[in-house]
This record gives structure tokens, sequence and C-alpha cells, in this order.
């Protein structure tokens, strides 16, 4: 009798419904049964695994929530073997990190304020059939797997991704119809507000946007409620769990003892004023303390001085005051450069209040392009943007490590707001890279980048459609009382309740990102929002950026590389390369040019001076060119034959000039007319089927021959 028993998944379970006319299939109960939560979510045939779990403890020691999103890759995705040495899967790509903070954002906030346990969702992306996103199956099956575990969590989110095709607005577009979108929108919601807004776009007005977020709440409150129905059936009981709480004892002493001075210190408008006025009553605060009272709070005293700088700010701002002194609308002082560095291609200075971006932009060849190796449809990237953060811009004094996910992040957010106002590689055939050097940070650096790329963009002499500004917008709830305000700074952005930023040109939006620590926005939020980030925006495009730099220079820099295309017939990319690169590599030598192929015959040639982008051209010329009858050309003898002599026309065509066509006389033998390495005159008489080339010496007239 076998001692083999069959697995039984009994609470395996299987629901379905249709999304965005596609269907989605969520699974439970039998993959990954460990954690406190799973789902196997399928979208047309994308599927996502989606784990959430959950420490049984709370982590020491920490004042926040410890939650960590993974969206994981696998090349197997999509049926490709990984290209690194190991063969395996390495560092997230930057798309993948994006869909972590999409899933992250909207989540976080909606968690109880007081849990410190720790939670890690995982996403792991099985398939992917291109059409049916996998972010958007990772992000409806964390909100499943948290909504159905035993992890505390009292929301129910949805998402979509939303497009403008044809002028109609598009739920979780295709891969066909986002090539034609005008927008691709992430969309996060509740069934009653909206809770995250990620979001690039083609110049679409305010009141468009608006309405496509509206109608793709609408389509999210449909998903909502089959995820509210599959959490009733077979949802856990929540934990209970370690709350968190502040040591009230000590602020209130805190309070009681500060609360006038903090007041005075934090009324100012230079950062580094306020956190020394602050740091002073702190520490004559805690000299005053009695050893005993020390020794059990002390631990606490940094909590508590977090809260009460949080209770001012918000008590100000709920009553229309700012901490510098500034109207609600007010837009801190300004200023913008261009041409700083001269040697370097384009550069770029931004300077709002304390926060101040220096951006540069380098110009490189087409090779040059960013070589993707991901589980999505794109290959390469010929614009990139970069961002980076050092410790000095904030005062601090950490090392320099590698760019975390909050600088890839912003980086890849002024990358979206620019990137529809690049010019084509047709008419800017160059790899594009921006460096957005953060030199000082007192709120919304990601914004202060966006206007520093532009101008750099601009000093680099690249015809941008038009120049890009941003800003951002906060908000302050107090009971039912909502107040947004313009360009907030840091303390604005630590203790508010919103981060809008809205990137766009004089026409309209190409991006936007938004970051809430409430429960959503409403309608009314998110239009006012959209108001106030426009004013601002065409106040900053046109009295301060365009008064720095009016137009894109007509010009690159003399640093930057010379650039020049050219269209040659496929069949003929062999002739130029050479056996083993050996005629392209003579190319780039004798001209000192840079020569990039690609496969459609392209060519683009880069050279720090025109000159020799002009001599490589001239060269590939040479090798492409078809020879046509009647045409003359002076050539060398190369080789001999009984019956005639071969003439080289080009570096890569020879012609023959049968004995009888060397002379007006008869010749007995070759030799009596040419040798090889002798220069001749030919004209090319014929060009048979196969393309043989036929020439003769004695039909040129002395007058063609015109070196």
């Amino acid at each position: 009798m076998s001692n083999i028993n069959h697995f039984q998944f009994k609470d395996h379970r299987v629901f379905e419904t249709t999304y965005a006319g596609r269907p989605l299939v969520v699974e439970t109960g039998k993959m990954a049964q460990l954690a406190n939560g799973s789902c196997l979510v399928r979208y047309g045939e994308t599927a996502v695994l989606v784990t959430a779990t959950a420490s049984p403890k709370p982590r020491d020691g920490i004042d926040f929530f410890p939650l960590s999103v993974d969206f994981e890759e696998r090349l197997y995705a999509v049926g490709r073997i990984p290209g690194s040495f190991m063969r395996r899967e390495g560092r997230p790509s930057e798309r993948a990190i994006l869909a972590s903070r999409q899933i992250d954002r909207p989540m976080r906030p909606l968690f109880p304020k007081d849990l410190r346990n720790d939670v890690s969702i995982v996403c792991t992306v099985l398939e992917n059939d291109s059409d049916n996103t996998p972010e958007v199956a990772a992000l409806l099956g964390a909100s499943i797997a948290v909504s159905i575990s035993d992890i505390p969590f009292d929301y129910v989110v949805g998402g979509c991704e939303v497009g403008i095709v044809d002028g109609e607005v598009v739920i979780n577009p295709t891969a066909a119809q986002r090539e034609k979108s005008e927008m691709s929108v992430t969309l996060c919601a509740t069934a009653e507000k909206i809770v995250m807004i990620e979001a690039g776009a083609k110049e679409v007005p305010e009141d468009q946007m608006f309405d496509a977020l509206m109608q793709g709440h609408e389509a999210i409150k449909g998903i909502v409620s089959f995820i509210a129905g599959i959490k009733a059936e077979i949802g856990k009981p929540k934990f209970e769990y370690e709350h968190h709480d502040i040591d009230h004892a000590l602020f209130d002493r805190l309070e009681a003892a500060c609360n006038d001075r903090f007041e005075q210190a934090m009324d100012t408008d230079d950062k580094t004023v306020r956190d020394a006025g602050v740091r002073a009553i702190v520490d004559e605060f805690e000299a005053g303390l009695e050893e005993a009272y020390k020794e059990e709070h002390l631990a606490n005293l940094p909590e508590a001085v977090d809260k009460l700088e949080k209770k001012i700010v918000r008590r100000w701002l709920a009553n229309g005051k700012r901490v510098d002194g500034r109207g609600m609308e007010e837009v801190r002082p300004l200023a913008a450069e261009v041409g700083i560095l001269p040697r370097v291609h384009g550069s770029g200075m931004f300077t709002r209040g304390q926060t101040q971006v220096l951006t540069l932009c380098t110009l490189g060849t087409l090779g040059d392009a960013q070589e993707l190796d991901t589980i999505f449809d794109e290959k390469e990237k010929r614009y990139i943007h970069h961002y980076n953060f050092p410790s000095f811009s904030v005062g601090e004094t950490r090392p320099s490590r590698s760019p975390g996910r909050r600088e890839i992040g912003h980086g890849a957010l002024a990358e979206r707001a620019l990137l529809p106002v690049i010019p084509p590689v047709e008419e800017f055939p160059y790899a594009l890279r921006l460096v957005s050097e953060v030199i000082s940070s007192n709120g919304s650096t990601s914004q202060g980048s966006v206007c520093g790329s532009t101008l750099a963009l601009m000093d680099a002499g690249v015809p941008i459609k038009a120049p890009v500004a941003g800003i951002s917008c906060g908000l302050i709830t107090d009971g039912g009382q909502e107040t947004t305000f313009t360009d907030i700074q840091g303390v604005e952005d630590f203790y508010g309740d919103m981060d809008f930023k809205v990137a766009g040109t004089q026409k309209g939006i190409t991006a936007i990102q938004v970051d809430i620590k409430v429960d959503g926005l409403t309608p009314n939020i998110i239009k006012e929002a959209f108001r106030k980030c426009r004013v601002a925006r065409l106040g900053i495009l046109d009295e301060i950026m365009l008064k720095a730099i009016a137009a894109p220079r007509t010009d690159v820099s003399e640093w930057a590389p010379k650039m020049t295309t050219m269209q040659i017939d496929p069949d003929k990319i062999r002739e130029v390369i050479g056996k083993g690169g050996s005629v392209i590599q003579n190319i780039v030598a004798e001209s000192g040019a840079k020569v990039d192929i690609n496969d459609d015959g392209v060519i683009t040639i880069a050279a720090i001076h025109a000159s020799e982008a002009e001599a490589a051209k001239k060269m590939i010329e040479a090798i492409v060119k078809v020879p046509e009858v009647g045409e003359i050309y002076y050539g060398k003898v190369v080789r001999l034959m009984n019956f005639g002599a071969f003439v080289n026309l080009t570096s890569s065509k020879d012609g023959m000039v049968h004995i009888s066509k060397m002379a007006n006389h008869r010749i007995e033998k070759v030799e009596d007319a040419v040798n090889v390495g002798d220069m001749v005159w030919v004209k090319v008489m014929e060009i048979d089927e196969k393309g043989r080339i036929n020439l003769s010496m004695k039909d040129v007239r002395e007058e063609e021959k015109v070196l």
C-alpha cells in the first residue's frame, strides 16, 4: 500500500469579476499559506502572487510604522533569461521601485497610526502579457492580501490606470492604447476618497485631468466593492497589537514650560535659525529635569518635541498663519540662473527660499542610451533623469550611499515631467542625461529639480517644445475644516496632511505626484490644488525662469558632441562595418568621430568638431554610394588580369576596364597601359544585372578630368 498522501487545499477559493472589460481572477488559500494573507491575482494573462506578513511583536525604539513593499520582477514572466553574468535577477529596476512606491504610498496612511509591528508586502510577478500591467494586479493584490489577513487594516483600497485615447478616458488601457494615450495615470482610492495619484501627461489641461480622475474613481468603486466582498467572505479577525502612545506626562510638562518659547523660535523663514532656537530651548528644558525624571522619561523627549512642533504648525496653518509669515498662496522668493558651469553641456540652478537645486545636462550619442533588462516592453531610455540628495543639503552628516527609493522616485517624477517636451530623435539625435543635485533642501526639492532641469536643457541648446515648472500644494485638516496652501516648506511637509506636486507647461500638466497622511482627498481638495498649483506655476515660468533664459540656445555647447545623421540601405550596413569591424574602426580612427549604426540603417555620427563628423559622413557615403552610368572616377588600379584591369571606385566598389577600353589604339598587353597602384580616370559605361561595373578609360574627355 502506498505511503503517498494527496494534499487537499481545503481553503482554496476562486473569486472572479470583470475589470475594464477583461477578466480578473483572484485565488486564495492555495499558495503561500504561511503568510498572514496571500492571493494570486490574474488579470488577463498577467499573474502576480502577493503576500502580506506581519511580525508578532512591535519593533522597539521606533516612532514610525515599519512597512516595506517589494515589487519583484522575474524575467521568466516574459520568457527571458537575465542578461547578467550570474543569469539571475539583480537589484530591482527603476520601474519596479516605482511600482513598490505606488503601493506603499496609498496604503501606509491607512494603517493604524500607532502600529509598530513590521509589515511586509511582497508582489512577485509570475506572468506578464503586456496589455494588463502587473502594477495594477499587484496593487489590487496588496489590498486583497492585507484585507483578508489578520493584520490591522480597516480600509479597502482599489486602483487603476487611466489614459486618454482619441479624447476619451480609458480605464486600464492596453499596450496599443498606452502608445497613443495623452496621459498615463496610476490612481488609488477607497470607495469614498482618492488616496494616491501618480501621473505623466502630454500637457493635459487641469479640467480634463480632473474629469479623468473622477472617471477613474468611479471605476475603482466597483473593484473596491469586489474586494470588500472577498474580505467579508474569508477575511480573518484582526489581531490585537500593542498600541504605541506618546509619553503624555513628558509632553504635558514640555508644552506647559516651553510652548510660548517654541512659537517664538519657530516663527521665522530661516530653517537654520528655527532649528537652533528649538534645540537651545530643548537643551535648557532637559537640563532642568530632575535626575530621576530624566532616567524615566528622557528617551521619549525627541518624540515629545516633534509632537509639540507639529501641534504648533498645524494650529497656525488651520488659522491661516504660516511658519515663515507668507500668505497661503504666496510662493517663497525665487531665483533662476543658467550657464553656471561653462564646461558642462548645460547647467541651471533654481532657488526657492532655502530649497536650491543645481541641474547639469549632458548630451551623448544615441549609443549612450540606457539599456533596460526588465519584464516590461521598454528596451532602452534615451532621456534619463537622476536626482541626488546629499546629507549636507539638510545640514546633516550622513555618509553618502547609493540612491534610495525616495531619490529614485523623485528623479523619475522630474523625468516624467519633462519627457513630453523632449524633442524626438529625428529632430535632436542625442541621448540626454540630467542630474539634479539638491544642494539645499527645505521642501519640495522634486519640483525644484523640474525647474532646474528646464533651465539646464535650454542652456544646453535642447529645443524643448515648452518650458516646464513645478510646485506643490499642502493641506491641513482640522475637524471638518480643510485648508490648502501653496509651496510647502519642510515643516509644512513633515506636519501637514498632503504633498500635492504638479508640474507642467503654460498649456497644461505634464506630471503629478500626490502623497497624503490622511484617509484620502475629496474632489474639492483636488480641484483647489490644481488651481493653486497652476497659478503658481505660470508665475514661476513667466516671472523667473523665462527671464533667466527666454528660449533654448540655438547651438549646443562647444564641448558637446556635434551630431549628424544619415540613412543608408540596411543591406549595406555590413559594408560600413567591415569584417570584424575593420572598416568602421578605420573610419573612427581617421575622422576622430564616434559612429553608431542602427539595424534600420540610421547612422548617427558624433564629434566634438563638426569637421570631424562631416569627414566621417563623407567616408561612409563613399562606401555605400552606388556608381551610376556616366559618372567619372579617379581610381587606383588594384588588380591586373589578361583581359583588363580592376580599378577601385569607392572603398567597397571596384570596376573592370577591358583592355579594349584602355586607349584609342590597340594594346597588346594590359601592362603596356597600366600597373597596380596607378591612378587612372575612368567612366562608368555599364552596370550589368549582377551589379558588375564596366569601365572605360578612353571615353573620358579631358574636360571631365576634374578632382
